[in-house]
């Protein structure tokens, strides 16, 4: 049951999304490919999430009926961060985090329709703004232009995992729905890597640091953030939460100019379409607040 949102739950959101935007950063220093880093990834996160509801003493179980869709969801997570990782490899993290605040604009389409309420204008015309932000980005990083369409493709399979997960919560406890999730998506990528005929490189060659930054990125931005947004997702809307997550290339920027300095700096158009999207993030509190006042 959806209860109302609190001055914690908007804290611990922006939290999770410093997380997010730490995880780009993690992508660039982890020496394996995309799908292979997806694997660790969601495998080391479902154990993580297998062990605390281990200590919680709370059931598996779930009805076959309700375990397809979440399984199928997790696909959808698996997905997407496959695309993500690999518009950071063919771009860079900057470009990546700045395209990815379309979600906005997905989620503003995605979630009236699964929820069966009108479109509300205002969420659309927001959306339209930060596309305007991203089609400046597209003209200062023409050069990066896969790596765009990888992100888009990201910024889309996230809005629709947030938007599915915002309905799963409302019947599922949120570490049951990341624990199936997580394993979903890694049996999956996994299968992905043998039907392509390429193989999992095995965790005793990787480079030293690699045992350090995977860890990270599975236990505290993955498990702990991904149950995190779940569970947020009982108070908050999937809108607003993707509205949230558009800080994330303010987070993600600054961390790849502190730490890979000049190959994250950009042209002036780039940052002009950033901003534009980032005060996308702020426009809709107020108007919404506005709206909800006039109720």
């Amino acid at each position: 049951m959806n209860q109302e949102p609190r001055p914690k739950h908007y804290l611990e959101l922006h939290f999770i999304v410093l997380l997010f935007g730490f995880t780009a950063i993690l992508n660039k220093l982890i020496s394996i490919s995309s799908t292979e880093l997806t694997v660790y990834r969601m495998s080391l996160a479902a154990l993580t999430m297998g062990i605390l509801f281990s200590f919680q003493k709370k059931s598996f179980k779930i009805q076959l009926s309700h375990l397809l869709p979440i399984l199928l969801v997790g696909l959808i997570v698996a997905a997407h961060w496959v695309f993500f990782f690999e518009a950071i490899n063919v771009s860079n993290v900057s470009v990546t985090l700045g395209v990815m605040a379309s979600g906005t604009l997905f989620v503003s389409l995605l979630e009236p329709l699964v929820e069966r309420r009108k479109i509300w204008w205002v969420e659309v015309a927001i959306g339209l703004l930060i596309i305007l932000g991203l089609y400046i980005i597209a003209q200062f990083a023409f050069n990066y232009i896969t790596g765009i369409l990888y992100a888009l493709l990201s910024s889309f399979l996230a809005a629709l995992f947030g938007v599915f997960n915002r309905q799963l919560t409302k019947k599922h406890d949120p570490v049951i729905i990341s624990f199936y999730e997580m394993v979903a998506g890694a049996i999956g990528v996994f299968l992905y890597l043998q039907v392509t005929g390429q193989s999992l490189v095995s965790p005793l060659p990787l480079a030293p640091l690699d045992y350090l930054w995977i860890p990270i990125l599975a236990v505290l931005c993955t498990a702990y953030a991904f149950v995190g947004v779940v569970r947020l997702m009982r108070h908050l809307t999937a809108y607003t939460v993707s509205l949230a997550v558009n800080l994330e290339p303010i987070y993600g920027m600054l961390f790849a100019v502190l730490i890979f300095g000049e190959s994250e700096e950009m042209d002036l158009g780039f940052y002009v379409g950033a901003v534009i999207i980032i005060l996308s993030v702020f426009i809709y509190p107020i108007l919404e607040k506005r709206k909800k006042a006039e109720k």
